[in-house]
């Protein structure tokens, strides 16, 4: 098999090879590097390659395979981590200048330690914008990363490279972080699948400075391997006072079980967002397609007003506290975007931060009355295709902030939902489109089974990159 059909294996895939012993976890591995090492030029999807100790660990696993005593649910399956989670034996930079490289780096977040746990194969870091702030591809640290469907466009954020290296077909599974939809919009620009779990779901540490905005959580090309993925990744860790009990629960279980009598609801502008005809046009055709499964759609918007000013208080004022210790002179390191973040953060009160906490749970609450009617809920996950590479907004005449044109992702952060994104079609120009789906707190099975009633009805694609 060449490399890109080796690339293109599912995590699940992979293990049935394993298992049958007509691939091993070194093969499919060296695979994942030739394509780093032929595609990241364009790409530039990771900051950090270990070609080494991924072989390394992938001769481990081959070892365990040939004895019939694999180690957990991922032995030999390459998998890449954003370069927000702390990992043992590689710098956790962050996208940032301001992250010293040079210091002991001992200790694995606690979605890092899953993965080894379970015989991941870790191939590297891969790209953010500096410390998580946008919804875009580029940092300081490590320039413009791209989309594999068009070079020339972004492939979103702040999960970049992790969303453009899986799309590119290096590595089955990724970590991602989402504080306003870092996980669901570089997966709805790259064409794959992410879900954003309950916060708590999947432990964190150390504690994000966006506070409850923030969650970790599984990122791959299918919704299987999201499951499979996030069945490793959610558990306890001692670290995160805010993890929710472990459930103990394989989440493929019930994963084929279609949507036939669920309530679903379709909000196509959330009652007051803009979105693109294109993808319009698109959530409309999955809606119809729910109710071909045999779902009950109708259109309802949940009835809030749009929570875009408390939602930038919540998150600049943790941009600016990520940034409370250093000197003045360090701002001109930082990307400006986020300098004049962190500017406008540092200006609120004590009692305008409360202010927007106050909205946030409203939010949280009027959704708890909304889905006492629907099961689901579905959106577009961004309202434009992806961007153009250099450009921050897609109409400066109307926007000033990324969160300007993903008006559908960071409420549920706000309300801690869980929400999936999944492909729903290409725009004309050849970029995806993502569909949005929201469910109830702690709800993510129902989640999965509904994007993966979906995924079965559309033909899988892949971008032309090699």
């Amino acid at each position: 098999m060449s490399d890109r059909e080796l690339g293109y294996l599912s995590a699940s895939e992979l293990l049935d090879a394993y298992r049958r012993k007509t691939l091993s976890p070194v093969e499919a591995t060296r695979a994942a590097l030739s394509r780093i090492e032929r595609l990241d030029r364009r790409l530039n999807a990771f900051c950090l390659v270990d070609a080494e100790g991924a072989l390394a660990a992938a001769r481990q696993s081959e070892a365990r395979w040939a004895k019939g005593a694999p180690m957990g649910l991922l032995d030999g399956v390459p998998a890449t981590v954003k370069d927000l989670f702390l990992t043992r034996g590689w710098p956790t930079l962050r996208g940032s200048k301001l992250v010293k490289r040079d210091q002991p780096w001992e200790e694995d977040a606690p979605a890092v330690a899953r993965l080894r746990e379970h015989g991941a194969v870790l191939l590297g870091k891969t790209t953010t914008p500096e410390f998580g702030w946008k919804a875009l591809g580029d940092s300081p640290l490590t320039g413009v990363t791209r989309n594999p469907w068009n070079l020339e466009h972004t492939p979103g954020g702040s999960s970049a490279g992790a969303a453009a290296a899986l799309a590119a077909g290096i590595g089955a599974l990724a970590l991602g972080t989402d504080g306003g939809g870092s996980i669901r919009i570089p997966g709805a620009f790259c064409g794959i699948a992410g879900l954003k779990p309950t916060f708590g779901r999947v432990p964190a540490y150390p504690a994000s400075p966006m506070g409850l905005l923030s969650h970790a959580g599984p990122m791959a090309r299918s919704v299987a391997d999201t499951a499979l993925l996030l069945t490793v990744l959610a558990g306890t860790d001692a670290r995160d006072p805010y993890r929710l009990p472990p459930e103990g629960r394989d989440y493929r279980d019930g994963i084929a079980g279609g949507v036939a009598g669920l309530r679903i609801a379709l909000s196509l502008t959330l009652g007051y967002a803009r979105v693109d005809p294109e993808i319009r046009a698109a959530v409309e055709a999955a809606a119809e397609t729910f109710r071909a499964l045999g779902a009950h759609v109708e259109a309802a918007d949940p009835g809030f007003a749009s929570p875009r000013d408390a939602f930038t208080t919540l998150w600049t004022a943790g941009a600016a506290r990520v940034v409370a210790n250093q000197p003045p002179e360090a701002r001109r390191l930082m990307d400006p975007g986020f300098a004049a973040s962190v500017e406008m953060g540092a200006t609120y009160s004590a009692v305008q931060y409360l202010e927007a906490d106050a909205v946030r749970t409203a939010l949280g609450q009027r959704m708890s009355v909304f889905h006492e009617r629907y099961d689901l809920l579905l959106t577009p996950t961004v309202a434009v295709p992806a961007l153009p590479v250099g450009q921050d907004l897609t109409d400066p005449s109307r926007e000033t902030y990324w969160i300007d044109w993903t008006p559908f992702s960071y409420p549920f952060n706000m309300t801690r939902q869980p929400a999936a994104t999944v492909p729903c079609g290409l725009t004309k120009f050849g970029l995806p489109i993502g569909l949005q789906i929201v469910g109830r707190l702690y709800e993510e099975p129902l989640v999965l089974r509904a994007a993966r009633a979906f995924e079965a009805t559309q033909t899988p694609l892949c971008p032309a990159l090699d």
